[in-house]
């Protein structure tokens, strides 16, 4: 692992920071979600490219930002690699000195598109990738296929319980059983909705509910969370449904009134009301 910022000397432009990483251990299946560009519902960003090299390597380049709500014009621009055999290395540059709380110095990172990939493709970081050793703790994780983020059953379940009149516009998820999003337009604005599905949650049943909050005549307990988005973005509110049922099955869904978490709102409030919220998570479907 190396990271190093830009230095300045007399005459030279601006400082500004850039760190490389190279991990391990080799043939990690993980690192196959490093070159897959990111669900713009979660990630903003200004463009993203993908490219498989010669060798068989995966390529991936994000320009975006520092802040997700893009407070400040901290610019974050990431070049991920991974070679055929999982070897991964990144590079991270702003235009700035410093990740956070420093002045933006220039209107772009330094290291151009084509800099980026003949840095992180460098012959040599694969060799040290290769001398670290692999920690007896670590565990694989199956990769998700970036293709198949926008499909699966809980994304499909979602999508069919939206009210008629307002279309779905936009969709994802895990590509299995467990998370999704839809956004929606009823012709005035977008707006997001999530929902997580979570089987097995019965131990946890006393941190996640409260004993003020609601239980069914079937002994589904349920709580309303009405607040600020999870972002803190000004004038973003989340609505929330959080059901437990006596199987241990889990349905959470959140409303905001705004496209992403991260954008600024579109109205005063979510897609949907909170009763409307809760006919959607007590829907047998799920």
């Amino acid at each position: 692992m190396s990271g190093f910022p830009g230095r300045r000397k007399v005459g030279d432009k601006p400082p500004f920071a850039v760190i490389l990483t190279a991990t391990g251990p080799p043939r990690a299946p993980e690192a196959r979600e490093q070159t897959g560009c990111p669900d713009k519902a979660f990630v903003p960003y200004d463009a993203c490219a993908t490219e498989r090299l010669p060798d068989g390597s995966a390529f991936m380049v994000l320009q975006g930002y520092e802040y997700p709500d893009r407070r400040v014009a901290t610019k974050l621009w990431t070049a991920n690699l991974v070679t055929p055999s999982g070897q991964n290395v990144s590079v991270r540059e702003w235009n700035a000195a410093a990740e956070k709380d420093a002045p933006v110095t220039r209107p772009q990172p330094p290291l151009s598109q084509p800099q980026l990939k003949e840095l992180v493709s460098a012959r040599e970081w694969r060799r040290i990738v290769d001398a670290i050793p692999e920690s007896p703790r670590r565990r694989a994780k199956k990769p998700v296929d970036p293709g198949q983020r926008t499909g699966g059953p809980v994304v499909d379940t979602l999508s069919g319980l939206v009210l008629k009149g307002l279309k779905v516009v936009g969709k994802g998820g895990d590509g299995g059983h467990e998370f999704a999003y839809v956004v929606v337009d009823d012709g005035r604005g977008r707006r997001f909705v999530e929902v997580n599905v979570q089987p097995g949650m019965q131990d946890v049943a006393d941190d996640l509910f409260h004993p003020g909050d609601e239980t069914l005549a079937d002994g589904t307990r349920l709580a309303v969370h009405q607040g600020p988005g999870e972002k803190g973005v000004d004038g973003v509110v989340m609505w929330t449904v959080d059901t437990l049922r006596p199987d241990g099955r889990r349905v959470v869904i959140s409303a905001f009134n705004a496209a992403t978490q991260q954008s600024a709102a579109t109205r005063t409030a979510p897609a949907l009301t909170v009763e409307q919220l809760r006919k959607i998570a007590l829907s047998p479907k799920w």
